[in-house]
């Protein structure tokens, strides 16, 4: 007679357990389902009734890496750069071509770009493309700074 108590004291949270599950699938399923604008009214509701805020993680700050100097922490190596255009200088037409070659922007665009100057031409590039990228400009008489 105990055993039997004990059966379904178990099966209680089991049971507990899988409808859980099932609540949450089944949200995740509808979530899934929901535009961009619906999912932003979304946790605009959620922080409202929670009163919490959705901001993405921040990695806090570690401890320096072994071989570090006490002074600081080690130097992480960039990896993604972008390349600012500071001068147009003198063929603003050509300029503008290369601009377009490179951003695949409409002739508009491209103008507004240039003309914006300083103005980010590639952003989160490699240091390859973005020198690349540069040499071009230069070619056309332009600067330009990979930052």
């Amino acid at each position: 007679m105990a055993e039997a108590k004990t059966k379904k004291a178990e099966e209680k949270p089991k049971k507990a357990e899988k409808k859980a599950a099932n609540v949450i699938e089944t949200l995740v399923e509808q979530i899934g389902e929901l535009t961009i604008v619906e999912l932003s009214d979304l946790v605009k509701a959620i922080e409202e009734k929670f009163d919490v805020e959705a901001a993405a993680p921040v990695m806090m700050a570690g401890a320096a890496a072994p071989g570090a100097d006490a002074g600081g922490a080690a130097a992480v190596e960039q990896t993604e750069f972008d390349l600012v255009l500071t001068v147009i200088g003198d063929k603003k037409i050509q300029v503008i071509k290369v601009v377009r070659e490179l951003t695949a922007l409409g002739l508009k665009e491209a103008k507004d770009l240039v003309e914006a100057v300083p103005g980010k031409i590639l952003e989160g590039v490699s240091k390859e493309a973005a020198e690349e990228a540069k040499a071009k400009l230069e070619e056309q008489g332009a600067t330009a700074e990979v930052k």
